[in-house]
C-alpha cells in the first residue's frame, strides 16, 4: 500500500507541473502574438480591424475555466508560497488513498466468519477452521487465526493472544494517520506564513512608492491573502478525509472486539 501511495504522489505531482509547464509557454506565446500585434499596428486602419478584434474577443477571454483559474491564482500567490501548500494536498490526498484503500480490503463479514469457525469448532475440526480464517482477509480473520493456534494452550493463553494481536491489528489500521494530521496542520500553517510575508512585501511597496495607493495596497494584499486561502482549503479537505478515516477505524475496531467476544465464548461452549 505505501507504494501505490508513493505511485500516486509521484503521478499527481508530474501532472501538476506538466500542466504548469504549459500554462507557462501559453503565457509566452500570448506575449509573443501581443508583441507581433503591436508592430503590426503601423496604420489607422489595422489599428480599427484590431480595436473591433479585440471587442469581439473580449467576451471569450472573460470566460476562463476554473482549471485557468486555479492556475492563475496559483502564480498570483508565488509559486514559492503556494507549492508547500499543494505539496501537502498531493501527499495528503496519497495516504488518503492508501488508508481507504487498505481499510476497505480489511473490512470482513464477521458474522460469516463467526458461523464458519463454530461449524469447525463444534464439529472438533480446529485445523478446519484454522483454515478458514487463514484464507479470509481482514484483521478479524488474523485475530481468530491466532487464537486458534493457542487452543490446546489452554482458554487463558488463547485470550491473552487475542488482547495482544488485536493490539498489533489497531495499530496497522491507525498507521500513517498520524502523517495526515501532521499534513492538516502544516498547511494553514504555510499559508498563514506566506501571507504575513506578502503583507511585509506590500508595506515595502508602499513605503518605495511613498504614497498609500489604493492599488498597490489591494494587489498586495489579494496575492498575499492567496496563500491563507488556498492552505485552509487544503486543510479542510485533509480534515474531511482524516474524520471518515477515523470513522471507519473504529468501526472496524469495534467489530474487532465483538467478534472476539463471540470468538470466546464458541471455544468455551464447544472446546473439547
Amino acid at each position: 500500500m505505501k507504494k501505490v501511495c508513493a505511485y500516486l504522489s509521484i503521478m499527481l505531482l508530474l501532472t501538476v507541473f506538466v500542466s504548469n509547464a504549459a500554462f507557462a509557454q501559453d503565457a509566452k506565446d500570448d506575449a509573443a502574438t501581443s508583441t507581433e500585434t503591436t508592430v503590426s499596428e503601423t496604420t489607422a486602419s489595422e489599428t480599427a480591424v484590431a480595436t473591433e478584434n479585440t471587442e469581439t474577443k473580449t467576451p471569450a477571454t472573460d470566460k476562463k475555466s476554473f482549471h485557468q483559474m486555479l492556475k492563475t491564482k496559483y502564480i498570483e500567490g508565488g509559486v514559492g508560497w503556494m507549492t508547500p501548500v499543494l505539496i501537502c494536498l498531493i501527499l495528503g490526498l496519497g495516504l488518503v488513498i492508501e488508508r481507504i484503500i487498505y481499510l476497505n480490503l480489511a473490512t470482513t463479514n464477521a458474522e460469516k466468519l463467526l458461523d464458519k469457525v463454530r461449524d469447525n469448532v463444534a464439529a472438533g475440526n480446529y485445523d478446519a477452521a484454522m483454515e478458514v480464517c487463514k484464507n479470509t482477509r481482514g484483521p478479524v480473520a488474523s485475530i481468530f487465526y491466532q487464537g486458534l493456534s493457542r487452543v490446546d494452550n489452554g482458554l487463558e493463553d488463547v485470550e491473552k493472544s487475542l488482547t495482544s494481536y488485536g493490539g498489533v491489528q489497531m495499530a496497522r489500521l491507525e498507521s500513517n494517520m498520524i502523517w495526515i494530521s501532521l499534513f492538516i496542520a502544516i498547511a494553514p500553517s504555510f499559508g498563514f506564513l506566506g501571507t504575513v510575508v506578502g503583507m511585509v512585501q506590500a508595506f515595502d511597496d508602499i513605503e518605495a512608492a511613498g504614497d498609500i495607493s489604493p492599488t498597490v495596497v489591494a494587489g498586495g494584499m489579494k496575492v498575499a491573502l492567496l496563500t491563507t486561502v488556498f492552505g485552509l482549503i487544503t486543510a479542510l479537505i485533509l480534515q474531511i478525509c482524516y474524520n471518515y478515516l477515523m470513522s471507519k477505524i473504529e468501526s472496524l475496531v469495534s467489530t474487532m472486539e465483538d467478534a472476539s467476544i463471540s470468538f470466546m465464548d464458541i471455544l468455551v461452549k464447544y472446546r473439547k
